[in-house]
């Protein structure tokens, strides 16, 4: 049942939030890739090989649904699909960015090679 808008939110605490939204094995790797440019369904799959196609939908469209990135249909044969970071999901990719510095370095601290991002 949808909120009046008189109606009082709840308090809640930022970070859970912030989670619910980016949270989960998925979601930020999912922006992270986004933030080099869009991408097809394919290129995704491609980045995230642990990933199951009915898992890829559900993410992409909970992203879609917390307006993290949009969707662009193409009414061609096949049809095309394709994925960028929306405004909010933009204004993320900097706090993702410290993540992975602060990861890199954890890593390096326990002798993990890193990965490199690979845009093809």
């Amino acid at each position: 049942m949808p909120k009046i808008a008189s109606q009082k939110q709840e308090e809640q605490c930022s970070v859970d939030y912030a989670f619910q939204r980016i949270g989960g094995k998925y979601k930020a790797r999912i922006l992270w890739h986004l933030s080099y440019g869009t991408k097809r369904y394919g290129e995704l799959k491609r980045h995230l090989r642990d990933i199951t196609p009915k898992m890829l939908t559900q993410v992409l469209r909970e992203l879609e649904a917390d307006q993290l990135i949009t969707r662009h249909v193409y009414l061609e044969v096949p049809p095309r699909v394709e994925y960028s970071l929306d405004v909010t999901g933009r204004e993320l990719v900097p706090a993702i960015e410290l993540l992975s510095g602060w990861a890199k370095l954890q890593m390096k601290k326990k002798n993990i090679p890193a990965m490199a991002y690979q845009t093809a």
